[in-house]
Parts: structure tokens; sequence; C-alpha cells
């Protein structure tokens, strides 16, 4: 049986670069990426007006995973966060799995997020190929990762508020358009939800289909847990990083996905381009659609950031328990420089697929990192169930921060995380992202055992960031 109690020394909170401000914005900016500014035209394209409902959908299985990974996080601030607490509730396995399953999908989502600023930068530079700016990319995220924690955390804090004003400017001006009639758009209005096609155009198999790039947009969510543990008072800091992520959705996604289909229909969104550059050239203010694509390169920019900060951190913490390579474990001023630039190394992948398939690469890591997303989401509120379960009640009494609707909002997002595997067995474009997922699960698994991790992982150190 794992152990189900952390020692004193790894619940300890320390002190680190990462203010309360920082861990806000964090949590803040994960909700705003790639999977907004571009996924999202894919996800319109299959479920058209309906999409609106998986991101209600999705939004609330993510904050269901957040609560759940936010109570762990206040009662046991650890490096290494989900799969440090995999490790102690589920078994040595599982915390492994969790931990390279979670730098799995980092590296992948990062491969996504550099194809997309590949994609954006053709909007000035139509001339130059893809790879050139997915280069460039990696050095300067490669730079802010292995200064410091605060460095990184101040990056995050001014990314961030470049792209979430420009969300908001965006909504606000959206409905300008709406209201006064502006710009040379045609086809504006409520009729746009219902009449090319109807609310579910394709369906309702279309709007399930809409699942994984929809569940790709919510990817990375889960750093705030990671980020938590770098935080000052992460008791104070995890709550207030995570309520609000219920307004995030609404705003970010819901109200701007909302203001985009009133005013382009639903079917001219093509995906060539963002989405909401596309609003902007559709009306004709061609210097707006250039100042938002140079923020939507930023969002991509700030998860980049993120991603490559999270995977580290996780990857350190197995480390330290002896699940992944010794050398991971070592730090400099805070700082995993090894395993930073292990992955950095790693990330040169896609400047190979962005330079020999350009076309394709975005379709086929953003599939890929959904997998290893929900998964990790699974083992998220699977390591929460078996916590609780181990409490007696009167420990549950003494939780700081504890999930709402438990259990019954835990077992729904773990239903609708196994069903979102059963639509990738069913749609073919995602089997091969399917396949290429449990294919990692299985070869990590077996080194796992081969290597004899599963012994050393029943002799965890009390080593802490």
């Amino acid at each position: 049986m794992p152990s189900t109690r952390l020692t004193e020394q790894e619940a300890a909170p320390r002190t680190s670069g990462l203010k309360h401000r920082h861990l806000h914005f964090i949590a803040l900016g994960s909700a705003i990426g790639t999977g907004l500014f571009y996924g999202s035209a894919g996800a319109i394209q299959a479920a058209g007006p309906s999409v609106l409902l998986v991101y209600l959908l999705g939004g609330a299985v993510v904050y269901f995973m957040l609560r759940a990974l936010g109570e762990m996080a206040v009662r046991h601030p650890v490096t290494g966060s989900f799969a440090e607490y995999s490790r102690k509730f589920l078994g040595g396995w599982a915390g492994y799995i969790t931990g390279w399953v979670f730098a799995f999908e980092m590296v992948i989502v990062c491969l996504a997020d550099l194809t997309a600023i590949g994609i954006y930068m053709k909007l000035w530079f139509p001339d130059v190929s893809q790879w050139v700016w997915v280069a460039v990319t990696l050095l300067i995220v490669g730079a802010a990762n292995l200064a410091s924690v605060k460095v990184f955390g101040e990056l995050e804090f001014v990314l961030t508020i470049i792209k979430v004003s420009a969300v908001v400017a965006m909504i606000v001006g959206g409905a300008a358009v709406l209201i006064f009639g502006l710009g040379q758009a045609e086809n504006m209005g409520v009729e746009n939800l219902y009449a090319d096609g109807g609310f579910f155009p394709n369906g309702v198999g279309g709007m399930i289909a809409s699942f994984i790039l929809v569940l790709f947009a919510f990817g990375g969510t889960e750093i705030i847990g990671v980020a938590g543990s770098e935080a000052e008072e992460p008791e104070r800091s995890i709550p207030k990083a995570i309520n609000t992520v219920p307004v995030r959705i609404l705003l970010f996604y819901v109200l701007a996905i909302l203001v985009i289909l009133l005013i382009d229909p639903w079917h001219t969104i093509t995906g060539d381009e963002s989405p909401f550059v596309q609003i902007f050239s559709t009306l004709g203010i061609s210097w707006a659609a250039g100042l938002l694509n140079a923020v939507v390169i930023t969002a991509a920019l700030s998860a980049i950031n993120a991603d490559l900060f999270g995977a580290g951190r996780v990857l350190t913490g197995l480390a330290r328990e002896n699940l992944a390579p010794k050398v991971m474990a070592r730090t400099s001023r805070g700082v995993p420089v090894m395993t930073t630039v292990s992955l950095l190394v790693v990330m040169l992948v896609g400047v190979v697929l962005n330079a020999y398939l350009p076309e394709r690469v975005f379709t086929v890591v953003a599939s890929l990192a959904t997998f290893a997303t929900v998964f990790v989401w699974l083992m998220i509120l699977l390591a929460h169930v078996a916590s609780r379960r181990a409490m007696s009640p009167a420990e549950v009494a003494d939780l700081h921060y504890r999930v709402p609707f438990w259990p019954y909002g835990q077992y729904f997002a773990i239903a609708f995380i196994v069903f979102t595997f059963g639509i990738m067995a069913w749609i073919p474009d995602f089997r091969l992202a399917l396949g290429v997922g449990v294919a990692f699960v299985v070869i990590m698994t077996i080194l796992y055992f081969a290597a004899g991790r599963a012994q050393l992982a029943k002799e965890p150190t009390s080593e802490l960031a």
C-alpha cells in the first residue's frame, strides 16, 4: 500500500521567487494560450455554435480537477506537485507515470505553441520558413527559464497582462461592433448561432468531435499546482488563483468565442489565421489585426515559458524520488538547469517538424497533447479521491481548502475524461495520437520495472528544492 502521508519536511512550505501576483497571473495566463487563439478555429469548424457548450463542459472538468489539486497542494505543498501526490496516494508507478506523462504533455504542447508562432509570423513575413521563428522562440524562453524563478515569474506576469488586456479589448470591441454596426462585416448578429445549419450544424457527433481541441485549449492549467509549490504562503496563494477559474472560463473562453460567432458565421472561420485576428481582418481594420497577431504570438510565448517551467519542476521532483535520472535533481539558484536544458534539446524536434511538416504539425501535436493532458488530469483526480478516502472525518473537517460537491463533482470529471479517451478511439483522426500516447505509457512502464525504478520508488528521499 502506498504511504498516504508526507513527511514533515516534505510538507513544509518554502521560500521562493514567486509572489502572490506571480501565481495569480500564472493561473490567469494558463487559461489563455494557443488553444484559445488558434485551436478554437478547429473546434468551431467541428461543432459550429454548439462549441460554446463544449467549452462550458470542459471548463467544469478543469474546475473540479484544479480544486482537487488545490486541496492537496494547500495541505502538502511539495516539489513535484501532482506527480508526488500520485506517488503518495496511488503508489510508485502512478507518481512515476504521472510525472513523465506531464513532461511529455508539456513538450508536446510547446511544440504546438512553437508551431503556432511560426504560423502567426507568416502574416508579416510570408516568405520566411516557420522553423526559423521556432528556433528564435526557443532561445528566448530558454534564457528566461535558466535565469531564475523570479525572472520567469516577471516575464510571465508581463506576458499575461498583454494577452489578458487583448482578450478583454477584443470582447469590448466586438460588443461595440455588434451594438453600433461598426466595420464592413456582413451577417452579424444572434442569427449566426442558428442560421447556418442550426446550433448543432454537424450534429451531436460534431460537437463531440470538438472535445479534443477544446480540452487541448485547457491543457496546462494544472501548472498552478506546480507553481504553487514555489510560491510564498501557498495556503493563501493557491486558493486565490484557483478560485478565479470559473470567471476566467466564462470570460476568456465562452464570452470570447460567443463574440467571434456573432460577428463571423461559424463556417467562415477557416483556421488559416487566428479567429481573433480574422475578426479584425473581416472588419477591414488591418492595423488592429496586426496588433492582435502580436498579442497571440505573446500568448504562445507565454504558454511555452510556463510549460517549460512546469515540466522542469515536475521532473526535478521525480529525480529526487529516484524516478528520473539523478542529474535532473540538481539545481542552481533554484533553477533545475540540467532538466531545463534537456527539455530544450528535446524541443528542437519542433524545429525539425516545422521544417518538414509545416501544414500538419499543429493538428497532430494538439491531439497528442490532449491525450497527455487528460491522462494527467485523471491521475490528479484519482490521487485526490484516494487521499480523501485515507482521511479520517476529523482530518477532512480540518481541511483549509476543499473541493465543492464532493464526491459527485470528482466522479463527473473522471467520467468525462474516460469518455474523452473513447472519443479518441472512435474518431479516426485521433487514433494515431491515442496509439502514440498509449505506447509512451507502455514504454515508460517497461522502463520503470526494467531499470529498477519500482524498487527505488519504495525508498523516497527527503531532499527538497
